[in-house]
C-alpha cells in the first residue's frame, strides 16, 4: 500500500496518504514523516517507494516499513514524491491519527501531550477518533483536553468553546494561561467573562505554586547547606575548633568521587549506576584519614587558642587545594551522573530533578544516622559527655584526647561524603568547599553550636528565605539581607536557636 504514493499526482498522493492512516498502523508513520520531510523516493523501474538518505555519489534505500536499508541507487534511477500545502496537511493529518491511535499507549499519550500543548483545529476529527476507540482513563482524559484547547481555535460554536473553557481552566498551568490569553479579545463577547475569570482563576494557582516551588527550591539549597554543615556542627560543638579547612573535607570528598568514576570508566563501565554507592564509603575514609591527621599533627597543639586555630587551618585550607590543583590540575573535573539520578518529573506544578531529590532523601539519612551514633553509641555517649563538661567527663576515665580525635575525624569524614553528593551538583574543582564554608559556619552558629536539630532547623531557615529573598534582592543581596539578619539575631541569642551548656560554664 506504501508504494501507491508512487505519483507525480498530489490527489493520487492524498488518497493514497488517507488510505494509510485508515489502516490505523503505526508502521507507516515513518513513510509519511518522510514524505512531508521531502526525503520519500521512488523507483522509476518498479515504482517501489524508499526512504532515502545521501551516501557519496549515490543514494542509500531505506526500506520505508521495516526501517533497514535494502541497496543503492544512483540520483538518475529514483525520483522525489513532491508534496504541496494541501498534501502536507493531510499528511499531518495522517500522522496525528496513526500516533493518537497508537498500539503503544506511551506513543498515545505523547501525542496527546503534544496536541495539548501546540492545539490545533485540523487535529479535532482525529481527536474525536481516537477519543472514542481510547480505554486507557489518563491517556483518555489528556485526549479530551487536547481537544478542548483545539476547539477553542476552531469555528465551533459558543457552547461548545464554553465547554472548552471550562476544560481548559481545569487544566491550569502556564500552556493553558498562555491560550486562554490568545483568544481572549476574539472570542464571542458572551464568553469573555468566562475567559476572564478562567486567566484569572489560573493566574492564583500559578502564584501558589510558584510560592511552592520556591519552598522546593529552598529545601534543595537546605540540604546542601546542611550536609555541609552537619560535619562541622559536631566538631565546632565538642571540640570548640574554628575549621577554616572544613570546605576541603568537601572537596577531596568530591575528588574521591571522580577517582572513583574514572576507575569505573575504564575497567568496569557497567557499574557505573553504583559509582556513587562505591565512592560513599571512599570519600569517608579519604576525608575521615585526612581529618585524623590534621587533628594529630596541628590541632591538638592549639587546643584553647582559637585565633591560632583558625589560622593553622586556613593554612591548612590553603595546602589541600594547591595539592590538588597540583594533582588534578586547576580545571573543573566531570563527575557524572547515574541514570537514576537524571532527568526529572512533574509534581503538580512543580518540576522536581531527580538528583536534587535523592540528595535531600540522602541528607535526611545522613542527619539521622549521625543522630542515632550522638544518642545511642559508646562514642556518641563520651562525645556528648565532653561537649557538656570536657573536666568532668575526663576525671570519669574517658579519654579526651582520643575523643577529639575521633570527632575531627568524623566530621571530616561526613564532610567527604557531603562532596559526594555536593559532585553531583556543583563544579568538582579545588575551590569547591570555598562555597560553602561561610554558609556552614552560619548555619551552625544560627541553629546553636553542637545541636544537630538546631542545625537542621538552621539549614532549612537560611535555605527557604535564602530562595524567598533571591528573585526580589537577586542572589548576592538576597546572601547580604540573610547576614545581617543572622548578626541581628546573634546579638538577641548568642548561643543561636537551640542553646546547649558548653565549656563556658566550665571556668
Amino acid at each position: 500500500m506504501v508504494n501507491a504514493l508512487a505519483s507525480d499526482n498530489f490527489k493520487a498522493i492524498e488518497d493514497a496518504v488517507n488510505a494509510l492512516a485508515a489502516t490505523g498502523d503505526a508502521s507507516v508513520v515513518p513513510a509519511l514523516e518522510a514524505l512531508g520531510d521531502g526525503e520519500l523516493y521512488f523507483r522509476k523501474a518498479d515504482k517501489q517507494v524508499f526512504i532515502t538518505e545521501k551516501s557519496g555519489s549515490k543514494f542509500k534505500l531505506i526500506d520505508p516499513l521495516t526501517q533497514k536499508a535494502v541497496g543503492e541507487e544512483q540520483k538518475a534511477a529514483i525520483d522525489k514524491i513532491r508534496v504541496n500545502n494541501s498534501l502536507r496537511r493531510a499528511i499531518r493529518d495522517a500522522l496525528g491519527g496513526l500516533t493518537l491511535q497508537s498500539k503503544d499507549r506511551a506513543v498515545r499519550l505523547a501525542a496527546a501531550q503534544t496536541i495539548l500543548k501546540s492545539p490545533n483545529a485540523e487535529a479535532l476529527p482525529a481527536l474525536d477518533a481516537a477519543i472514542a476507540k481510547e480505554t486507557d482513563g489518563e491517556v483518555k482524559k489528556v485526549m479530551t483536553q487536547a481537544r478542548a484547547a483545539s476547539v477553542l481555535l476552531s469555528n465551533l460554536g459558543p457552547d461548545e468553546k464554553s465547554k472548552a473553557i471550562a476544560e481548559i481552566r481545569a487544566v491550569g498551568g502556564q500552556d493553558s494561561l498562555s491560550l486562554l490569553s490568545s483568544i481572549a479579545g476574539t472570542v464571542d463577547d458572551s464568553l469573555k467573562p468566562q475567559v476572564a475569570s478562567a486567566i484569572a482563576s489560573i493566574n492564583s494557582s500559578l502564584e501558589l505554586w510558584n510560592a511552592a516551588q520556591y519552598v522546593w527550591y529552598g529545601i534543595s539549597l537546605s540540604s546542601v547547606l546542611l550536609l555541609a554543615a552537619i560535619g562541622l556542627a559536631i566538631t565546632f560543638g565538642v571540640m570548640g575548633i574554628i575549621n577554616m579547612a572544613h570546605g576541603e573535607m568537601v572537596m577531596l570528598g568530591a575528588y574521591s568521587t571522580y577517582v572513583v568514576q574514572e576507575v569505573i570508566r575504564q575497567n568496569a563501565p557497567g557499574l557505573f549506576d553504583w559509582s556513587l554507592a562505591i565512592a560513599l564509603p571512599v570519600a569517608f575514609l579519604v576525608a575521615a584519614l585526612v581529618g585524623l591527621a590534621i587533628e594529630r599533627l596541628v590541632i591538638r597543639h592549639l587546643y584553647g587558642r582559637p585565633l591560632e586555630t583558625l589560622l593553622a587551618t586556613w593554612g591548612i585550607s590553603l595546602i589541600l587545594q594547591q595539592t590538588v590543583r597540583s594533582i588534578f590540575g586547576a580545571n573543573n573535573r566531570e563527575v557524572g551522573n547515574p541514570s537514576w539520578m537524571s532527568g526529572a518529573f512533574e509534581l503538580g506544578g512543580l518540576t522536581i530533578t531527580w538528583n536534587r531529590m535523592w540528595i535531600v532523601i540522602f541528607t535526611l539519612g545522613v542527619f539521622f544516622a549521625l543522630l542515632t551514633l550522638l544518642k545511642r553509641s559508646p562514642i556518641g555517649l563520651q562525645m556528648r559527655a565532653v561537649t557538656q563538661n570536657r573536666r568532668m567527663a575526663s576525671s570519669m576515665g574517658i579519654r579526651t584526647p582520643w575523643v577529639d580525635a575521633m570527632t575531627f575525624a568524623l566530621g571530616s569524614g561526613i564532610a567527604g561524603i557531603a562532596g559526594v553528593a555536593l559532585s553531583q551538583i556543583d563544579n568538582v574543582s579545588p575551590n569547591l568547599g570555598q562555597g560553602y564554608i561561610i554558609d556552614s559556619f552560619m548555619v551552625v552558629v544560627f541553629g546553636g553550636v553542637g545541636n544537630l536539630w538546631g542545625t537542621l532547623v538552621g539549614a532549612l531557615s537560611l535555605g527557604i528565605v535564602n530562595k524567598f529573598l533571591e528573585p526580589y534582592a537577586g542572589a548576592v543581596l538576597g546572601k547580604i539581607i540573610v547576614l545581617v539578619l543572622i548578626i541581628l539575631f546573634i546579638q538577641k541569642r548568642p548561643r543561636g536557636l537551640f542553646a546547649l551548656k558548653g565549656r563556658a560554664v566550665e571556668a
